[in-house]
């Protein structure tokens, strides 16, 4: 009996023991998440990596024998560089005037564009930087989505242009609705010839079951203070003045569009352009609509030997119930694109 009495008491100070471990790692952890939550902005020497693309294949094309040489000459040449530098700094030398920068963003817009807070995030970055001689490319990726959102990521775009930061949006899929609201802000427009651009219109549907439900004797009531409190809903049932009042908000939204892009482009025939439809990049140049037919990575290619290139992303930590609806909206975002591209027009 007094055996199992000093066991239980062994185990009694063992689990003791593990609970509070597991209580400081634990407290550990969230000290540490609280830390990363705000996130994280990563930097990517985009013209480093070109550089070492470059001479990897160039090596990969020698000889066994002349790659040993290289090697050997580069593993020399570095260790000369770096007994270089390490002398520089503790003579306290300043370091050598560098080149103007290229500050690279990516933009890739969902529906609700969500992405505008890492946007926001991203361009504070840049501005608390940037030389009068750097310009910004971004690269850009939206079929459009709801007006509030890319209104907004038209507006931290505009943040650039304020301060005189030359800005150049490429093109290389798909820049319609509220994409075309973003990319029209920029300095130069560069669109590939196949990418999609323009669809300056605005769209909106909602279903109605009230017909359904008087079916199976359900009523619905609605109470609003306000005669254009609610104009269209789901349930209840719908009528002509309403009708008419939401599509005046349509046409009103689409004027602002209209205004908004006329203001970042005077020399478009906004008449002929803001029909909602979209155009492929080459037919776009002719509308005025871009500046320049071309991909991305020429554009980038063009600018590492003046400038450094430097990629700039805000990665925000997300909690696990975040990422599981990321990765559900993502997928609608997915398949609505899909739909899309079968012959549907995005939202505004």
């Amino acid at each position: 009996m007094e055996l199992l009495s000093e066991y239980g008491l062994f185990l009694a100070k063992i689990v003791t023991v593990v609970a509070a471990i597991a209580v400081v790692v634990m407290l550990i952890v969230n000290q540490s998440l609280r830390k990363r939550q705000r996130g994280e902005l990563r930097v990517t020497r985009l013209g480093e990596q070109y550089k070492e693309m470059q001479e990897e294949l160039s090596v990969a094309l020698l000889e066994p024998a002349q790659q040993k040489l290289w090697h050997k000459a580069q593993k020399k040449k570095l260790r000369q560089e770096a007994k270089a530098a390490k002398a520089k700094a503790k003579a306290g030398e300043a370091a050598a005037a560098t080149k103007p920068r290229a500050w690279v963003l990516d933009f890739k817009g969902s529906m609700d564009a969500h992405e505008v807070g890492a946007l926001r995030e991203e361009i504070t970055a840049v501005l608390t930087l940037a030389q009068p001689a750097d310009q910004v490319i971004m690269r850009l990726e939206s079929p459009g989505g709801v007006v509030h959102g890319y209104g907004l990521a038209a507006s931290q775009i505009q943040r650039l242009r304020d301060k005189h930061i030359p800005l150049t949006v490429a093109v290389d899929k798909v820049a319609a609705s509220g994409g075309y609201m973003m990319a029209c802000v920029a300095d130069k427009i560069v669109a590939a010839p196949f990418s999609i651009i323009g669809s300056i219109g605005v769209v909106a549907q909602i279903p109605n079951f009230n017909r359904f439900l008087k079916s199976k004797d359900i009523d619905i009531e609605l109470h609003t203070a306000g005669q254009y409190k609610r104009t269209l809903t789901l349930l209840g049932e719908n009528t002509e003045e309403g009708r008419q009042k939401f599509r005046e908000s349509l046409n009103e939204t689409h004027d602002l569009f209209k205004g908004f892009v006329q203001q970042m482009r005077p020399q478009l025939n906004i008449d002929e352009v803001a029909t909602g439809e979209h155009w492929y990049g080459t037919q776009a140049l002719e509308k005025g609509l871009v500046d320049e037919v071309g991909t991305s990575d020429e554009l980038l290619l063009g600018l590492m030997q003046s400038h450094e290139v430097i990629g700039l992303r805000y990665l925000q930590r997300k909690k696990l119930l975040d990422r599981l609806t990321g990765s559900a909206a993502e997928s609608a975002d997915r398949l609505l694109m899909r739909w899309w591209q079968r012959g549907q027009k995005p939202m505004q």
